[in-house]
């Protein structure tokens, strides 16, 4: 249930801050206090840490400027490491962004095309599978492949050692398993899909899908601190978050320690990044700098509805967007969740803002995005 923001402003009555990161003034006079440091987002979020319902960190940017970047909880526990505004997250579906765009630069560049059959670019699929499934279909979870409800999309075969072993190991699984409806007849999100997305970029490209990204969205958008991280990095790199997860003992545990994380989730949520790399995509794709303006707009348009999204009244997904109408105002991006990952990231057209939160943990994250679109669109 979403937590209203008259109800939500009624708990802010805490004390002190949490240590700040450092917040650089938006040029618009218009901000609203409540969204400045110290305002009503503020005091809610350090009291949601203050409670352990979140670690992790958050940004709120106007016209392309940081407003607000806080930092909380610990990246490691074991050595009691906090988090800080450039400590890197997991990020979850996050990546179905970056997935999306790489396809959308193919098809820009004519070298493939939306309504493309599964089978113009990849072998070794059934017939039924490799002639109906079309592109636009599996950007959009229309396309009924893979496995049923949300498809695993992180294998955790042990001898699964390399980005190849992923993408070679999942696709043998994706090609045996039947269609689960027919193609083009429902909204099932799978992240399988976007597996076999990621497929067709190294097909079409001719690089690997990881090498395809990190040289063609990463680095162009100035994402340095932003990649796929395997799991053996994650557990080297103190700047890097270590995920908690609750879902299995009901207690906080580091997933990465655990025998179940694998190597890497790949094209559906492997990514890893921090506020500003987050900050700075919105700004190269608003920017054209990684698709055309039109083509841009393409992506992030609704094109199938969802139903049952709590924190908006109108939800569509379009191609690796999700696109919202909250309070009368447009807003696109995308959220993510797993074992100790929970995230989000709103671009809000209307109003010009960008809002990001990147959490350590599995807890819901809806409170805060709640109330910062509440604020936002206010």
């Amino acid at each position: 249930m979403t937590t209203s923001r008259r109800s939500l402003l009624g708990l802010l009555g805490v004390g002190g801050l949490m240590a700040s990161t450092g917040w650089a003034r938006a040029e618009s006079a218009s901000v609203s206090r409540d969204l400045r440091p110290g305002g009503a987002f503020d005091r809610f979020v350090a009291q949601q840490a203050a409670e352990d319902r979140f670690s992790g960190t958050v940004l709120l940017a106007h016209r392309g400027k940081p407003v607000l970047v806080r930092a909380h909880g610990l990246s490691n526990k074991d050595l009691g490491l906090p988090n800080r505004a450039d400590t890197a997250f997991g990020l979850a579906s996050i990546t179905k962004v970056f997935t999306a765009i790489a396809i959308a630069q193919l098809a820009q560049q004519r070298k493939m095309a939306f309504h493309d059959t599964l089978g113009t670019h990849l072998p070794g699929f059934p017939a039924e599978i490799a002639d109906t499934v079309t592109v636009h279909q599996l950007l959009t979870h229309t396309s009924g492949v893979g496995r049923p409800s949300f498809g695993s999309g992180a294998p955790s075969d042990p001898s699964w050692n390399s980005y190849d072993a992923v993408m070679e190991g999942t696709m043998a699984i994706i090609r045996q398993t039947p269609l689960q409806f027919t193609p083009g007849t429902r909204y099932v999100y799978s992240n399988d899909g976007f597996v076999v997305l990621g497929a067709i970029v190294a097909a079409v490209s001719g690089q690997s899908y990881f090498d395809y990204v990190r040289q063609h969205v990463f680095t162009p958008a100035g994402m340095s601190r932003t990649d796929f991280y395997s799991r053996p990095q994650v557990l080297a790199d103190n700047r890097i978050a270590r995920p908690y997860w609750t879902q299995r003992t009901g207690e906080r545990a580091d997933f990465m320690a655990s025998p179940y994380a694998p190597f890497t989730i790949g094209p559906p949520g492997g990514a890893y990044s921090t506020v500003s790399d987050l900050l700075a995509f919105t700004r190269a794709l608003a920017g054209g700098t990684l698709l055309s303006p039109a083509m841009a707009a393409l992506m992030s348009s609704g094109k199938v509805p969802v139903p049952g999204d709590p924190l908006s009244q109108v939800d569509f997904y379009g191609y690796g967007h999700r696109d919202s109408i909250v309070n009368g105002q447009r807003v696109h991006g995308h959220s993510g969740s797993g074992p100790g990952m929970a995230t989000r990231l709103d671009i809000h057209t209307d109003r010009d803002w960008v809002a990001i939160v990147l959490s350590n943990y599995d807890t819901t994250i809806n409170p805060i995005v709640a109330l910062e679109r509440d604020l936002i669109t206010a």
